[in-house]
């Protein structure tokens, strides 16, 4: 990838996932990195980072399709909003982007097909293929929670959002730190 591209590491989270429901929390997160070497040590500079909570609620204006809060809708809904950030704030037209769910990713891509989940697929897949006509995107699979400092903020991010609980500051958080 060209030295200008930019990365971003997505995650999602839910502590209770079996058995969900529409009430069962789940977050999501995503930071944006620029300057990465790839290799987990933190190289790079945070450029962006937002965090939310999976949306049920139909009527909701952040309703992105997902019907159950778990782990799958987290990711799914952490690569939405990377996408959407994309095709909003970033003029770069090499992006990597970087997450521990080979389930979010092949979905994403439509490499794989659709069993649950489906309004939220759909709703990812079509930001995928707008995203394409601007910009050359590759994923990258990453090993979860194996100290790399970039997907563990995203964890971070993920986790606290679905706590209800905001992200702790750069500067006072440390990898491996929920």
């Amino acid at each position: 990838m060209p030295s200008d591209a930019i990365y971003i590491y997505v995650d999602g989270s839910c502590e209770e996932n079996r058995n969900v429901t529409s009430e069962t929390p789940a977050g999501w997160g995503f930071c944006v990195i620029e300057g990465d070497n790839g290799l987990g040590r933190g190289h790079g500079n945070l450029i962006y980072e937002e965090s939310g909570k999976v949306i049920t609620d139909r009527d909701s204006d952040f309703f992105l399709g997902a019907k159950v809060g778990s782990n799958n809708t987290a990711e799914l809904s952490a690569i939405a909003h990377a996408l959407r950030w994309l095709l909003i704030e970033n003029g770069k037209k090499n992006v990597i982007i970087k997450g521990d769910s080979q389930y979010a990713m092949n979905i994403t891509m439509g490499k794989w097909k659709v069993k649950a989940n489906r309004e939220l697929a759909l709703w990812v897949q079509n930001l995928w293929k707008e995203v394409l006509f601007t910009k050359k995107i590759n994923f990258e699979h990453i090993k979860a929670h194996r100290g790399h400092r970039w997907n563990e903020r995203a964890d971070h991010l993920a986790f606290r959002a679905m706590k209800g609980d905001n992200a702790l500051p750069l500067q006072f958080w440390k990898p491996g730190k929920r």
